[in-house]
């Protein structure tokens, strides 16, 4: 039996050895892919140094940024320091009219009100009976002078008939006597018909001086008696402020000193008078000194009996740079401000004369000029050196009673 051999075949692919092949050679080339483009960005990157990486732009200092009431511009004027008072105003020149003389009121030409002229007619009382009377003494006056002729016309004869020896020297004597008596009695007749005149002419009630009448006391049909208030007349062209001043305040006080106030119902408008006089005794209980302060009165604003409130002008500088108190600050045992200086915070040391601390101001008598800007708030952070940022701010000639330090500061890199 002859065998034969036959030639091997080649073997078919698994399906299973198909599966694994494809992937694996996705991965392979995926590979290849990544490590070409690593190389590529290596060769475009620099090459890695070993220093710290730059940080942003350094920042410079921290600038505050002020509010308009942190600052004040210093202004130059007088400073006054002023001593408080208060007290009520009356007339200098007052009048009541009284009447002279008895009589009826037969009209009255003015009421309450009204401005009177000095000698202006205000009332006029019954004139029958003075008229009668002045008639009557000026009877007696006629009177007295016949009889005064008479007893000239005697002693003339009484001259002639004594050079003739016709009579004696005592019968001369006694016709000279009569001549002088007679002389009298025309001077007590014309004495009694001038107060006749004067009673007469007291019955046209008359204003002694110029002003307003504050009161009528009577009316036509009256009865007035001698010495019965009939008018009241003010005049306000001047007027007198009463004020107590304590005892330990009075050497304060001088006379001729300025004085500034106020009175209810003008509260926008301010008055100004000067002390006239300084009552040298105290008064009773409250122990103070009564200061009379003259004050004019032209276009007749003030009336009596108003109460005024205000000051006497004790002290004042010369035109000095005025700091306010708030911004002065008490540094090793110095007095300094903080000023600013082209931006940038300045301690400056400076000298106070006059303060006024009801207005909040203090006289800048060495270390600061009119014009420059300081902080008046205490701010926290802002100090000599520190860089600021501040508006731009004009001179208070007062104090502003509303403006406050601000609270807080704005901060900007």
């Amino acid at each position: 039996m002859k065998l034969e051999t036959l030639p091997l075949s080649q073997k078919a692919p698994s399906p299973a050895s198909g599966r694994w092949k494809k992937p694996a050679i996705a991965l392979i080339v995926l590979a290849l892919a990544g490590g070409g483009w690593t190389v590529l960005q290596s060769n475009k990157a620099p090459a890695p140094s070993t220093a710290p990486e730059k940080t942003a732009e350094k920042k410079g200092p921290d600038t505050f940024e002020l509010a308009a009431t942190d600052v004040a511009a210093i202004d130059a004027r007088a400073l006054s320091v002023s001593l408080p008072l208060s007290g009520s105003l009356a007339p200098i020149a007052q009048a009541t009219i009284k009447a002279k003389v008895s009589g009826e009121v037969r009209e009255t030409t003015v009421r309450e009100g009204m401005a009177v002229s000095a000698g202006q007619v205000l009332a006029r009382l019954d004139q029958a009976d003075w008229q009668a009377r002045a008639a009557q003494q000026q009877a007696a006056v006629d009177e007295a002078q016949a009889r005064l002729a008479m007893a000239n016309r005697n002693h003339a004869n009484s001259a002639a008939l004594l050079k003739q020896n016709f009579i004696s020297q005592t019968q001369f004597d006694t016709t000279a006597n009569a001549v002088e008596l007679a002389r009298a009695a025309v001077k007590a007749a014309q004495a009694q018909l001038d107060l006749a005149r004067i009673a007469l002419n007291d019955s046209v009630i008359r204003a002694p001086i110029s002003g307003i009448v504050s009161k009528r006391h009577v009316q036509a049909g009256e009865k007035v008696s001698p010495d019965m208030p009939v008018f009241t007349i003010v005049n306000l062209s001047e007027l007198t402020l009463e004020a107590q001043v304590p005892a330990s305040d009075i050497p304060r006080v001088k006379v001729g000193q300025e004085v500034a106030f106020k009175v209810d119902g003008f509260q926008q408008r301010e008055f100004s008078g000067k002390v006239a006089r300084i009552n040298p005794a105290a008064e009773a209980g409250s122990r103070a000194m009564l200061v009379y302060i003259s004050v004019a009165n032209q276009d007749g604003a003030l009336l009596g009996g108003m109460f005024a409130k205000g000051g006497i002008v004790t002290a004042r500088s010369q035109v000095m740079p005025l700091v306010p108190l708030s911004a002065v600050r008490e540094e090793q045992g110095k007095q300094v401000v903080y000023a600013i200086d082209h931006g940038n915070v300045v301690a400056r040391p400076v000298t106070l004369g006059l303060r006024n601390e009801d207005q909040g101001y203090a006289e800048v008598t060495a270390g600061l000029a009119a014009g420059a800007q300081v902080i008046i708030a205490k701010l926290e952070g802002v100090k000599p050196g520190a860089k600021v940022k501040a508006p731009a701010v004009t001179p208070s000639p007062q104090p502003s009673s509303d403006t406050q330090p601000a609270a807080a500061l704005a901060q900007r890199g």
